[in-house]
C-alpha cells in the first residue's frame, strides 16, 4: 500500500495516474513498474511503522528507499510503500459478518465478485464502453444474467465457498481510465449507473465477499450459485 507523510493510505481517488503503475509476478516477488522510473522488486524491511486505511490503525512494514523516491516523483509528492505483515490485520465490518474476520489494505473486504452480463449491459448504456478492470474486481463471473448477482447468498467454485456479504458501493475511481490515469471528463461510468443502480448502499456494481473455507481459485473454474430468498 502507499502511504503519505501523514501516514495515511493513498489511492487513486486523489491521484488518478497510480493506474498507470503496473504489477507482475516474478517468482514469489511482485515487481512494480514505474512509468519514467522504471522497474522496482518490492521488498519490506523490519522497520514498523502504524499507518492509516479509512477509520483503522493498523501496524505496517516499511518499503526500500528506492521504489520510494520513485513513486514520490511519480506522484508529485512525497509517498512510500508500505506491506502487511502476518501478524497485523484489520476487522471486516462486524456489521455484515457474524465472525471474526479479517481483511488487509484492501478497502472493507478480501473479495469483490463482478458479471460480466451486467458489464454488457451497463456498456449498452453507455457510448464509449469500459473495460472490467474499471471495476477492480478479483473474481468475475461469466455465463448468469444481467444483475442476477443482486440475488446471490454465496457461490461454489471448486471446494472453495464465497459469501456475498455487501453489495459494492462504487465511488469515483471508476471514472479513471486504467490505460491513461485520466479522469473521465463526464464522469461515466459512474453517472450513468447512478441513474438507475442507486441503492441505500449506493451506486452498485458487484458484490463484496468473505470466503469460508481455505482454498485454490482458477481461471475457469465452475460457480454454482446459491441464491437469497
Amino acid at each position: 500500500m502507499i502511504v503519505d507523510d501523514d501516514r495515511r493510505f493513498v489511492t487513486q481517488r486523489e491521484h488518478p495516474e497510480l493506474a498507470r503503475v503496473g504489477t507482475r509476478l516474478d517468482g514469489d516477488r511482485v515487481v512494480i513498474s514505474i512509468p519514467d522510473e522504471g522497474e522496482f522488486a518490492l521488498t519490506a524491511t523490519e522497520e514498523e511503522v502504524r499507518v492509516l486505511v479509512w477509520r483503522d490503525w493498523v501496524k505496517a512494514q516499511k518499503g526500500l528507499p528506492e521504489a520510494n523516491d520513485a513513486l514520490s516523483r511519480f506522484c508529485g509528492k512525497p509517498v512510500r510503500l508500505v506491506f502487511m505483515p502476518d501478524s497485523s490485520f484489520r476487522r471486516v465490518d462486524a456489521g455484515r459478518v457474524d465472525e471474526y474476520r479479517r481483511v488487509g489494505f484492501a478497502d472493507g473486504f478480501p473479495f469483490l465478485v463482478t458479471n460480466t452480463a451486467s458489464l454488457a449491459e451497463l456498456n449498452n448504456r453507455l457510448d464509449s464502453p469500459v473495460e472490467m478492470r474499471r471495476f477492480r474486481p478479483n473474481i468475475v463471473v461469466e455465463g448468469a444474467e444481467a444483475w442476477e448477482e443482486d440475488h446471490w447468498q454465496s457461490l461454489s467454485i471448486g471446494p472453495n465457498r464465497l459469501s456475498l456479504v455487501k453489495p459494492c458501493s462504487r465511488c469515483v475511481m471508476t471514472t479513471v481510465d486504467p490505460s491513461t490515469g485520466q479522469k473521465d471528463a463526464a464522469l461515466q461510468p459512474l453517472r450513468t449507473l447512478s441513474g438507475y443502480r442507486r441503492t441505500q448502499e449506493g451506486v452498485i456494481f458487484g458484490q463484496n465477499a468473505i470466503h469460508e473455507s481455505p482454498g485454490i481459485i482458477r481461471v475457469g473454474d465452475p460457480v454454482t450459485v446459491n441464491k437469497s430468498e
